[in-house]
């Protein structure tokens, strides 16, 4: 029986044909014992390849990329078509000082008065301390940045103190906080301070490098055999700004997982949540943001891993379009799918650091042409006219798949209020091939995971990787060279689907989750587990951002009926940061007085006498 088929190029597929398949996910959920057994078993020359075929097989991988003719040429990383100029922004020179990019940043801000949050706002039930706040705080002198650093290492000790471990961090040395907290101290008190993020505390994912800390991309081993000398092209573009590092924070290991798991050195828990997964890989930095220890964060984004955190503890997380950040410096620099962005606890500091840490390779300027980076102007009443006219584009039997309807109907009605607050369209649109482009971004970022691990692993280093890690390890090497190249012809005709849809809309809106914060299985804490239920359920609206290179953000805009954060994503055009931005903080100003104090927060500004940081309940 003829198994092979044959699919229509990209341009002449019916959408208005298309039907919605909800996809299942056939794989065993395994813990504990079983899950070493697993491991043992697919690893096992023979038997293990035969079990990897089944569950390919399964999963309607085999038949896309073993037996399919793909008309369309493989595109190995992303191309874009010229985009049209956003409107309302400000273009920032990307070739400048970041110091420089981070004052225009700041001038684009709305009116605000910091002086009204230290004096209460009884309106509001639970806010955030803003990079402003702190701003005010240290020019006012009502703190200083060494006094917020005690704050910080009094919490991050009563942190280390947990069975079982859920450490925020995993590279952390109080010493050099003090020292960096000094300095910067000492700039306020001369007058002298470098920019408006000068003594703002922020922490580094454990794959991005930032000296002196080692970076372990969460293994027990990667620092014996990668050594870090200077700091990620992001990480130094923050430093020359007067940010003060934290730490390298906790993430899912070598961030080959959703959840956050990290046996290891134990699993960083959801600030709203203590019993429940902050989500992942970036693990660490969401938690730490939305525990209030840090005004923001550098996660790394191939498959969500800034983007399901953020959503799952309820902060602002920003994947930027493919090239538009310098990825030198992280573990993950020779991939496809994968950016460095960052994680705040609002949209207004996702900005700020969003303007210093932009500015493309020049590898990526000459492959890409990247167009020129830019800001949202929100300070200008004109901004809400330019909001106004945005068209959002809403595939309904995709938005409507989740795990509980509590995140469709929030995330509908946020779209509800976008369009009678501010006139923003909600357009009905179609994305075809939706399984189709899963398997393509798991064949991409799995064989280029393989590639770039396969050295240390076949060096004795692969059997020191958690089990889930090597169960996805022995999926990636099953991947074939010509399945690489078939997942890069889908890649060219998802991004042709794309395309087309942006000629009719400006965003696309989904939530950005399938589910909420899962909970952590007690057996998962010693060993890890597997479970790709979950995974998929976490990354059903993940994709496109990554495989095609395109910029998306999660918002939050409320809880569910156990009160887990939900997030909103928006994918804008390719380079349309400033769009999706500027959006991004029109959906939080429609959700703000809804925002609730996680259950494990600390505020490390505003304290008592003595100087001991206190929990923050209104301001």
């Amino acid at each position: 029986m003829a198994k092979k088929r044959v699919m229509v190029a990209a341009e002449n597929i019916d959408v208005s044909a298309v039907k919605y398949d909800r996809e299942e996910i056939k794989a065993p959920h395994l813990t504990g014992f079983l899950l070493k057994l697993f491991v043992w078993i697919v690893e096992a020359p023979i038997l293990g390849s035969l079990i990897i075929s089944v569950l390919k097989k399964q999963n309607k991988m085999t038949q896309l990329l073993r037996n399919t003719s793909i008309p369309e040429a493989p595109m190995f990383k992303p191309e874009f078509p010229p985009q049209e100029p956003e409107t309302g922004v400000v273009v920032v020179d990307e070739d400048g000082k970041p110091e420089d990019r981070v004052e225009v940043a700041f001038k684009c801000l709305p009116n605000y008065d910091p002086a009204t949050s230290f004096n209460g706002d009884a309106s509001l039930s639970f806010r955030y301390w803003k990079i402003r706040d702190y701003a005010y705080a240290y020019r006012s002198k009502i703190a200083t940045p060494s006094m917020v650093a005690e704050h910080i290492i009094s919490a991050l000790e009563e942190f280390s103190n947990k069975t079982p471990p859920q450490p925020l961090l995993l590279s952390f040395d109080a010493e050099e906080l003090r020292n960096q907290a000094a300095a910067s101290t000492k700039r306020f008190e001369e007058g002298n301070p470098i920019s408006i993020l000068d003594g703002i505390f922020v922490a580094i994912k454990d794959d991005i490098d930032c000296y002196p800390h080692p970076s372990k991309g969460g293994t027990t081993w990667m620092h014996e055999v990668r050594t870090v000398s200077k700091d990620a092209a992001c990480v130094s573009k923050l430093r020359s700004c007067g940010v003060i590092f934290i730490g390298k924070a906790n993430m899912h290991e070598m961030g080959m997982g959703t959840t956050g798991n990290n046996p290891n050195y134990g699993t960083t828990r959801n600030p709203h949540a203590l019993d429940r997964y902050t989500g992942g890989s970036s693990s660490g930095p969401a938690a730490i943001v939305a525990s209030g220890l840090c005004s923001a964060a550098l996660g790394t984004d191939g498959g969500g891993s800034v983007r399901i955190p953020s959503s799952l503890c309820g902060v602002v997380g920003l994947k930027t379009t493919y090239g538009r950040t310098d990825i030198g410096g992280a573990l993950c620099d020779a991939g496809t799918v994968e950016i460095i962005g960052p994680i705040a606890s609002t949209v207004e500091d996702v900005i700020l650091v969003y303007s210093v840490i932009l500015g493309a390779s020049l590898a990526d300027r000459i492959s890409l042409r990247p167009s020129p980076p830019s800001v949202p102007d929100l300070s200008l009443y004109e901004s809400l006219n330019v909001l106004g006219s945005l068209r959002l584009g809403k595939y309904t039997a995709w938005f409507n798949d989740v795990h509980s309807t509590d995140i469709s109907v929030k995330c509908e009605d946020v779209l509800s209020l976008l369009s009678k607050n501010h006139g923003c369209e909600i357009a009905e649109i179609v994305i075809p091939e939706l399984h189709e482009m899963r398997t393509a971004h798991l064949v991409s970022i799995g064989s280029e995971c393989v590639s770039s691990l396969s050295p240390d692993c076949e060096d004795g280093n692969g059997v020191r990787l958690t089990y889930d890690t090597r169960t996805s390890m022995a999926l990636f090497r099953s991947f074939s060279a010509s399945d690489y190249v078939t997942a890069q012809c889908i890649r060219r005709r998802i991004m042709y689907h794309h395309m087309e849809i942006f000629k009719k809309v400006d965003v696309i809106v989904t939530p950005t989750t399938g589910m909420t914060a899962p909970k952590i299985p007690p057996s998962a804490l010693k060993d890890g587990e597997t479970d790709m239920q979950v995974t998929g359920d976490l990354m059903r609206f993940i994709i496109a951002a990554n495989l095609l290179g395109l910029p998306a953000i999660s918002v939050p805009v409320g809880y569910d009926k156990h009160g887990l954060p939900i997030g909103l994503q928006l994918i804008g055009r390719p380079w349309g940061e400033a769009s999706i931005l500027r959006l991004a903080s029109a959906v939080e100003e429609l959700c703000v007085k809804s925002k609730k104090r996680p259950a494990s927060y600390f505020d490390v500004l505003k304290s008592k006498e003595g100087g001991a940081f206190t929990a923050k309940t209104t301001l």
